[in-house]
């Protein structure tokens, strides 16, 4: 299949780079998507981060040179894009448990970590609710800040950014500024720009009651989009939910579907209901074209 074809495309350009600094961008070009999609669906579909499976990688690599030749630290730091034999050492360490001049001994326990391959698995039969929703150009405004995916960043702060807003009172500031009552407790927005950062939003739809001074006003163009929702839960349940709901997307979805994503605009939505809680995740979508 294409979307898996891609996926292993990129895994063998890390694969051939491993000497060296990866190019994210050059990765995610291989995947045919942008570094925040790529990132996203790995790490998903992986359950580590890219920049912890490329060190595993550098390092798995590193202890076979270390056991098999003569070459010094300094050139091995160098050969895998380290900086400085201080950094090496310190990724080594990460991943094996001992400094590299111990990876030398006899008997020394080094780990192998292998490379990754993308394959269609048949699993068990779990529904998944969803559906192609047609909508016009609309506008989103609210709290805006830039975040970065490298070494999986974005997964500590954006949570770090939500209990910011929610303690000192500028996500209730913001919900009152929609002037009017919703069912939607909030929407986060993701929308794509070059490299490895990328804009997050915590937002609210913005209609003519909208009060907008001092927010970020974001215009999200008319598209297709593909839209899945939870079953309700808990609220302390919430984090994981969401992120059990967008790993289906990646892993469970997007490969037999007969939609490809589209980079720019992803919406997470979350409501309450009688005490209890749901979430929609919405992804803009094309038609795969007939071959």
């Amino acid at each position: 299949m294409e979307w898996l074809t891609n996926m292993n495309r990129a895994i063998d350009y890390i694969e051939k780079n491993l000497c060296g600094k990866i190019d994210y961008e050059k990765t995610a070009r291989e995947a045919c998507c942008s570094v925040y999609h790529f990132q996203r669906m790995f790490t998903f579909m992986t359950n580590i981060t890219l920049s912890e499976y490329v060190r595993r990688r550098k390092m798995t690599l590193a202890a076979f040179d270390l056991q098999t030749s003569n070459i010094k630290i300094l050139d091995l730091a160098l050969n895998y894009g380290y900086e400085s034999p201080e950094a090496f050492t310190r990724a080594f360490q990460s991943v094996h448990g001992m400094p590299p001049t111990a990876a030398r001994k006899v008997g020394a326990d080094i780990k192998a970590f292998p490379r990754i391959s993308f394959q269609l698995t048949v699993k068990g039969a779990s529904e998944m609710k969803y559906k192609i929703v047609e909508k016009k150009a609309f506008q989103v405004y609210g709290i805006e800040e830039i975040f970065d995916t490298r070494d999986g960043e974005h997964l500590k702060d954006i949570p770090d950014f939500w209990t910011e807003k929610l303690k000192n009172g500028e996500y209730e500031k913001l919900l009152k500024s929609a002037g009017f009552p919703s069912t939607v407790n909030a929407v986060c927005g993701y929308r794509d720009c070059e490299g490895t950062c990328f804009p997050y939003m915590l937002c609210v739809l913005k209609t003519p009651l909208s009060d907008t001074q001092g927010y970020t006003v974001v215009d999200v163009p008319e598209a297709t989009w593909a839209v899945f929702v939870n079953d309700p839960h808990n609220m302390e349940d919430t984090p994981k939910a969401v992120q059990e709901l967008n790993a289906r997307v990646y892993t469970d979805w997007l490969p037999t579907a007969n939609y490809d994503l589209i980079d720019g605009y992803d919406f997470e939505m979350y409501y309450s209901i009688d005490g209890r809680c749901y979430e929609e995740v919405w992804c803009r979508v094309t038609p795969k074209k007939e071959k």
